[in-house]
């Protein structure tokens, strides 16, 4: 009894050259980078580069000594800060367009099973993103500066550095941001069959200490931020662990079971 033909691939007929593929990943880049240059250029104009930084600055100035402002220490830094705070909000703001450019590029090479796993991800992953950031800024700096001036002798005027502040934002907001991406990781340790779901419950113990751990690494030594930090990394894993369950039942490949029963050989 002969075979019957097999189901058509997808992606049949949809290879491109070597060269138009570079020809495509630089369209894309170039569009991603007039993207962020739009948006900097309408983020100078206004609110400007001084008020992004007074606006990053905020959280901190409220909890300085009355009179007490932020200082530069290097010549350049009021012009070379502003505008380093200026090019990190135009990425922010034009990171839908980067990671959509990002999408229609691999998109043609991908089965339309492995389309609901991807598309979902990368939006999700950058709306978590944005979530972390915000959660850090709007809730984790002020307790954090209020926590620290509270510990401040006297005799002290605090006057932070410009630059260290910026330094310190960044690596708040990243800690913070990639912090929230565990539902993703959950999701694609799960989904790629690396761990499975029971696997992943059983784990559930290890994670928060590993949680704690990682908190007092990224974070102040300062046990607000690190509650901050550990509590919803350990509420995000739960979140992972369901949305895995989901994910798994809705993006599996095609099943091939039913044609290889009506074809007994």
């Amino acid at each position: 009894m002969t075979d019957s033909p097999k189901k058509a691939d997808e992606l049949a007929g949809s290879e491109q050259p070597f060269v138009a593929h570079l020809v495509e990943l630089r369209d894309r880049l170039v569009k991603a980078f007039i993207a962020v240059a739009v948006v900097a250029v309408v983020l100078g104009v206004y609110p400007g580069p001084g008020a992004l930084y007074d606006l990053m600055a905020a959280p901190l100035v409220a909890h300085l000594p009355k009179g007490a402002t932020l200082i530069a220490t290097s010549v350049i830094s009021p012009f070379m800060v502003p505008l380093k705070v200026l090019l990190m909000a135009a990425f922010m703001v034009a990171l839908p367009v980067v990671l959509y450019q990002l999408w229609a590029f691999v998109a043609p090479g991908l089965y339309s099973h492995e389309k609901k796993l991807v598309l979902p991800l990368v939006m999700s992953s950058t709306l978590l993103f944005f979530i972390g950031v915000a959660f850090c800024y709007f809730f984790v700096f002020g307790r954090v500066f209020a926590f620290i001036q509270s510990f401040a002798p006297a005799s002290i005027t605090a006057s932070p550095d410009i630059e260290a502040y910026l330094s310190f934002v960044l690596s708040m907001f990243l800690a913070f941001g990639m912090a929230f991406e565990v539902p993703v990781v959950v999701v694609v340790l799960a989904r790629m069959g690396i761990f499975s779901i029971q696997k992943l419950k059983e784990f559930r113990g290890y994670f928060v200490v590993l949680a704690f751990i990682i908190a007092a690494i990224v974070t102040p030594p300062d046990v607000v931020s690190q509650l901050a930090l550990a509590i919803p990394m350990c509420l995000l894993y739960e979140v992972g662990i369901w949305a895995a369950q989901v994910f798994i039942r809705h993006t599996k490949a095609p099943d091939d079971s039913a044609e290889t029963s009506s074809n007994p050989g």
